[in-house]
């Protein structure tokens, strides 16, 4: 049976409108992607980074092995030579320590937990690099609680034989014991209890390794 032109160029037709199509979806996501990312910009992983998976200069990533990936280093404190660094100095700037003429630190997350820059709701304001926090702390009399203690008296009974005994003893010659004090006059006081010794004031956690991306692509202010 003789096939007719239109239908053996049905096939190639629809293959040339998909590709086409394709062509054209691309481009139209690539501006927005563009727009709001720069050029080359992709999402990976759920991250944001430059082109082809590059991170940004200064970028932190949280990871569970314990050493730092090609182009990244330790967020541990340590010093950078400017002269090697400059981008990334340019960026960090002496935030987390050095002398801003030869070196620069980078920020130390050993055994720290970051938190946002700002002041939230009821809270103080916490600028870019500043530290605090303790692990353990001791309580102050001005930090508990209002309670008091229990005084505890030792007493005995005695007969009497004098209207004023002297020392404050119930009778001078009874086997009475001092109802207060041996003397007339004199201060009451409960002793000292407790250790004086510091509480843990750590949070449930669970041990990452922080690195810093030494290399990428300069940020660009939005």
């Amino acid at each position: 049976m003789p096939t007719s032109p239109s239908s053996v160029e049905q096939p190639g037709r629809r293959s040339l409108l998909k590709r086409l199509s394709g062509v054209l979806a691309g481009s139209f996501l690539a501006g927005p992607l563009q727009a709001l990312f720069g050029r080359g910009a992709t999402a990976t992983a759920g991250t944001l980074t430059g082109g082809g998976g590059t991170p940004f200069v200064a970028e932190i990533i949280l990871a569970g092995f314990n050493f730092p990936p090609s182009g990244y280093a330790r967020c541990d404190g340590q010093l950078m030579a400017i002269s090697q660094n400059t981008a990334l100095f340019s960026l960090l700037g002496t935030t987390y320590g050095g002398d801003g003429r030869t070196t620069f630190a980078l920020p130390n997350l050993n055994g720290r937990v970051p938190i946002g820059r700002g002041q939230g709701p009821g809270l103080t304001d916490r600028e870019l690099g500043a530290e605090g926090g303790s692990t353990a702390v001791e309580l102050q009399a001005s930090e508990m609680p209002t309670h008091s203690h229990v005084l505890e008296l030792t007493y005995s009974t005695a007969l009497g034989t004098t209207g004023s005994p002297a020392g404050a003893f119930l009778a001078s010659n009874a086997s009475g014991l001092p109802q207060y004090h041996s003397s007339s006059a004199g201060n009451m006081a409960t002793g000292a209890t407790g250790d004086a010794q510091p509480h843990n004031n750590l949070q449930p956690y669970n041990t990452l390794a922080y690195y810093i991306a030494l290399q990428g692509i300069f940020p660009q202010r939005s």
